[in-house]
């Protein structure tokens, strides 16, 4: 790869899942009512002398309102790659659904990277409808803004540089102002697509997320990040048990728990007909 970009680590964390049925992970469900567990992950960005967080996860007690199974503290969950969530100095969020932005006081000396977007919507008219706003926990909601009054969040207008070979960029259609997150490593460019594409197989059949503002602009947000991301096995979705299953643990006693995904997959994932694309300079 060129030597412009430092080449980063990259990690998947399962902090917590739940038992759910596959008509229940597509608009116009599925023929096949069978298991599809869904899979809940922060993600750790590591190399040049920094670390980034991507999403912070929910609590304890939002899981058993909310009856997802908790595995761990998602946050406390970085010191097991060596980085503690005292000394991270920023966060990305790449969206603002309970499951991507509880635990941000956890983060005491943290900036918080948000798409403007995002937080407009999020405080805006359609939360007074509870398709859109049972995803939002207000208390989250909240704590962002008060961060920003704070002056720890940079809200963001459109696709950024955070550093040399780390991009954030707008995938709406989950969300009014979801962003996905570029990543230079050794094996090319990886794309952490968070929401915008829950499951492997949303993007690979063109089937979205039923939980979505937008559908053509989902669909949209499908191809770009396929022109991000340097192949198919270069996306990295949301909330698929299949990232587990593909990726290894970066030490053996995290088996279950975290996989790298600067390394190689195991094997191939479900991939799009429209995925065969140049990679889209930065």
């Amino acid at each position: 790869m060129s030597g412009k970009f430092p080449s980063y680590e990259v990690f998947a964390i399962r902090y917590a899942t739940r038992d759910a049925r596959r008509p229940e992970h597509f608009i116009g469900g599925d023929p096949h009512d069978t298991p599809m567990p869904m899979d809940y992950f922060v993600w750790l960005v590591k190399g040049d002398g920094r670390a980034w967080a991507v999403d912070t996860g929910f609590t304890a007690p939002v899981a058993e309102r909310r009856k997802r199974r908790w595995l761990r503290c998602p946050s406390q969950s970085l010191s097991l790659l060596g980085v503690d969530p005292n000394a991270v100095e920023d966060v990305v969020i790449t969206h603002l659904h309970y499951d991507h932005v509880g635990n941000f006081d956890n983060f005491p000396r943290a900036r918080f990277h948000l798409q403007e977007r995002e937080m407009a919507y999020a405080t805006g008219r359609y939360m007074k409808y509870g398709c859109f706003a049972h995803a939002y926990e207000p208390d989250d909601v909240l704590g962002m803004v008060r961060l920003n009054f704070a002056g720890r969040v940079d809200m963001h207008d459109g696709a950024v540089e955070l550093a040399p070979g780390l991009t954030l960029h707008p995938t709406p259609g989950h969300t009014a102002g979801l962003q996905a997150v570029r990543v230079h490593t050794a094996r090319g460019w990886l794309v952490l697509a968070s929401d915008s594409s829950h499951y492997f197989e949303n993007m690979a059949t063109d089937r979205p997320f039923p939980v979505t503002l937008d559908v053509g602009r989902m669909l949209d947000s499908f191809r770009l990040v396929e022109s991000l991301a340097e192949s198919p096995d270069h996306i990295i979705p949301g909330h698929d048990p299949l990232v587990m299953q593909l990726y290894a643990p970066p030490r053996p006693e995290l088996e279950g728990i975290a996989v790298r995904l600067d390394v190689a997959p195991k094997g191939a994932a479900p991939r799009s007909p429209h995925a065969a694309r140049p990679v889209r300079p930065i």
